[in-house]
């Protein structure tokens, strides 16, 4: 199990290769450059939205994890030339398939949390109140 990461560069290279066979080698470095540029852009895109929620001063939750990230990885994956990353990318991106591959990561309670950790109006009790000292 510890070699899986190793073959990993190997498989995306024959995929690349077989595509290039069944089509063209034209057509195997266009997808390449393709999805080299749409992975660009979904990193730009993340990095451009997590800047705006910075700079206005949002608090970043469970949220961030869970969507923004997830999307940033994805532009990653599809950085890395190869069809394997590219389809990891694509699960990535929709999201029921990234929400249960993170529960299936990090259990069923951790989707609902970053679900519901939309920053909260804290709550206002109205009343009246009176002091009352004790003169011993």
């Amino acid at each position: 199990m510890r070699f899986v990461p190793l073959l990993l560069p190997w498989l995306e290279l024959f995929t690349l290769i077989q595509l290039g066979v069944s089509t063209s080698a034209l057509t195997a470095l266009a997808w390449v450059f393709v999805t080299l540029v749409i992975g660009l852009m979904l990193l730009r895109r993340e990095g451009r939205s997590l800047m705006t929620q910075l700079n206005s001063g949002a608090p970043l939750g469970a949220r961030l994890l869970v969507e923004d990230m997830a999307v940033a990885m994805a532009g990653l994956l599809l950085m890395i030339p190869g069809l394997i990353t590219d389809v990891c990318a694509l699960f990535v991106l929709v999201g029921p398939v990234r929400r249960r591959l993170f529960r299936a990561l990090r259990g069923p309670q951790a989707v609902s949390d970053a679900e519901n950790s939309a920053p909260r109006r804290p709550q206002i009790i109205e009343g009246e109140f009176r002091r009352v000292d004790s003169d011993d």
